[in-house]
């Protein structure tokens, strides 16, 4: 007797219907790209139990026949594919044929659809995959689809669904979605009878995230556009690094227009971000990608929430370096907002001479250079520092002057500091700077920025060739572990392009003849087993693990909490940050600055 036999067609079709359909969320999904494939303007969902005991989503579209609204419940019924090439140039969303009797497989499922230009409608009941009725009724123009007692008839999937507020949210993040990718269309959620989500068909799409989002404050703009012959844009709007989310899945993704998860774009926008997101963080808002549809296949998945890109790899560099563009344009604005309050930016301070650099860092940054800052920086002679309507002038700390050590004395009495429009107030606790420009309270982070500084720096460096070098006057022996011995051979020449001066001394013993320049005073050996720790760690690719690197010799050499600069320092620091391209954050990914307007600030004392 055969071993094989063929499954008994309910059973197929429940098969089926658990690889489209996952759970309730996965049917308001299909039922609204067939809404927005019927072209309709205004749709609205009802959802009661958690979408088990009811999902009803009715729409203005076209509408369907008698005959349309009963092919439609047939497996592989589909008016969007009717020739096999038309597969390589996918532009509808639902196009397989297999949601509607799928969801009817596991349902009890109720049509309702009338077209433009008929007086009557159609509808039809299926339970659990069965016709019991068909007949003519009154209707609007659109369709109605009605989802009672999902996966009634399948206890098994029904069993491993998550809470009914649990199912809810899945489910309004999908209409959330839906709505992101097309902000012409009117949406209305209701949940158990009580509405909780209205948006309008006059929003952009800006508009529309602001909404959804409940963020108000601006966001960062991406877009970059590739003509012919590749015809690819790359289009989104993110949240502020600083403000970015705590858990993943805060991220939006379309390509052409069809909401999806892709590791590649995910990853492409993490590395956009990268060295301006804190650890823990997620980027958070919406990146839209279009390319001819013969470039990607949006078959791969059976609820059609993949796809897979002819040449990912262009796409995840297009994506990763639009993202890093628009954070360039986004230190332009805050720069503006900084130094140069409501006004046309001016010339960046850097135009002068170049600052001294601050204490710690080497006075040339030219590789090879041996030369460590000994003599105290002084004042920077900036154009743009010196003029203003009204110079206030930057003072030399005296002996006698006092520098506050307790926490009675937060502010200290620092010279008012003038750079163009911004002027320095005062410092809490030898770690932020206050400010004020035309309209606003500044805040600096004095490590946050100098590491930042630093960071850019050293990438210049290395890009460059290598990193300037200190010769140590006294070589410094270190004992490694034989795991350690290893990773020094493996990574020789990347250590030495690091400023590292090596030698190997016998056994497990080698030589520290030479030490990066920007590490200043710091210990030799801990610099060096620093570095190396890093060069061990797994968690990092390769280019990944060069700026970790980077950004590892920066932080260790930057100015400290609780290290006192001296007026001339600030002014620096503060010219060196109006030149820089990039500076609002630190290459981990703290903010540098913070902004606080005279709104703000009247609202946090009720003075209206």
């Amino acid at each position: 007797m055969s071993k094989i036999r063929i499954l008994p067609e309910h059973l197929a079709n429940q098969i089926a219907a658990g690889e489209v359909i996952e759970r309730p969320a996965s049917a308001v999904k299909e039922l609204l790209e067939n809404s927005l494939d019927a072209g309709a303007d205004r749709i609205e969902v009802d959802v009661e139990g958690g979408g088990t005991r009811l999902i009803r989503v009715s729409d203005n579209g076209e509408g369907m026949d008698e005959d349309d609204v009963l092919l439609c419940l047939e497996r592989h019924g589909t008016s969007k594919l009717s020739e096999a090439n038309q597969l390589s140039g996918i532009t509808t969303l639902g196009f397989r044929g297999e949601a509607i009797p799928s969801i009817a497989a596991v349902s009890r499922l109720t049509i309702t659809s009338r077209p433009r230009g008929s007086d009557l409608g159609t509808t039809v009941a299926c339970v659990f995959g069965t016709i019991r009725t068909v007949r003519e009724c009154g209707a609007p123009v659109g369709t109605s689809i009605e989802v009672a007692d999902l996966f009634g008839n399948t206890p098994a999937r029904r069993k491993f669904l998550r809470t009914a507020r649990t199912e809810l949210a899945h489910i309004d993040d999908m209409i959330r979605s839906c709505a992101l990718a097309r902000p012409d269309i009117a949406l209305i959620l209701r949940v158990d009878g009580r509405e909780t989500l209205r948006l309008g068909n006059d929003a952009s799409r800006e508009q529309r995230l602001a909404q959804l989002l409940n963020y108000h404050d601006g966001f960062i703009t991406v877009e970059t556009v590739r003509p012919a012959p590749d015809h690819i844009s790359v289009r989104g709007l993110l949240l502020p690094p600083e403000i970015a989310a705590p858990v993943a899945g805060r991220l939006r993704l379309l390509v052409n227009g069809r909401v999806i998860r892709d590791r590649l774009l995910t990853h492409a926008v993490g590395e956009g971000l990268r060295s301006f997101l804190l650890k823990g963080r997620y980027p958070s808002g919406l990146i839209a990608v279009d390319l001819p549809p013969e470039t990607v296949d949006v078959n791969v998945h059976p609820a059609k929430s993949e796809v897979r890109f002819r040449d990912s790899r262009t796409i995840h560099h297009l994506v990763s370096e639009s993202i890093r563009q628009s954070m360039l344009a986004h230190q332009q604005r805050l720069r503006q907002a900084v130094f140069h309050g409501n006004r046309e930016e001016r010339a960046p301070a850097g135009d002068g001479p170049a600052p001294l650099p601050l204490r710690g860092e080497p006075m040339s940054t030219t590789p090879g250079s041996t030369a460590i800052a000994t003599a105290p920086p002084s004042l920077p002679r900036s154009a743009a520092a010196l003029q203003s309507r009204e110079p206030a002038p930057i003072l030399q700390r005296s002996s006698t002057d006092r520098i506050p050590e307790s926490d009675t004395e937060p502010i200290s009495s620092v010279a008012q500091i003038r750079l163009d429009d911004l002027v320095v107030i005062g410092c809490y606790r030898d770690l932020y700077i206050f400010c004020r420009n035309r309209d606003r309270l500044v805040v600096i982070d004095q490590h946050a920025a100098h590491e930042r500084l630093l960071f850019e720096e050293l990438r210049r460096q290395y890009a460059t060739g290598r990193l300037a070098s200190q010769q140590l006057l006294f070589p410094t022996t270190v004992e490694l572990t034989p795991q350690q011995v290893q990773l020094v051979e493996d990574n020789l020449a990347r250590l030495e392009e690091m400023g590292f001066g090596l030698r190997d001394f016998g056994a497990t013993t080698w030589l520290v003849t030479a030490v990066p320049a920007v590490a200043g005073t710091m210990q030799p050996q801990q610099v060096f087993f620093d570095i190396l720790a890093c060069f061990g760690d797994d968690r990092f690719t390769a280019d990944n693990r060069i700026d970790q690197i980077l950004a590892t010799m920066a932080c260790k050499a930057a100015v400290k909490a609780g290290d006192h600069l001296h007026d001339r320092e600030i002014a620096s620091l503060l010219q060196r940050m109006a030149a820089a391209d990039l500076f609002s954050h630190c290459p981990h990914g703290r903010p540098v600055v913070k902004l606080f307007s005279e709104t703000e600030l009247k609202k946090w004392f009720s003075r209206g």
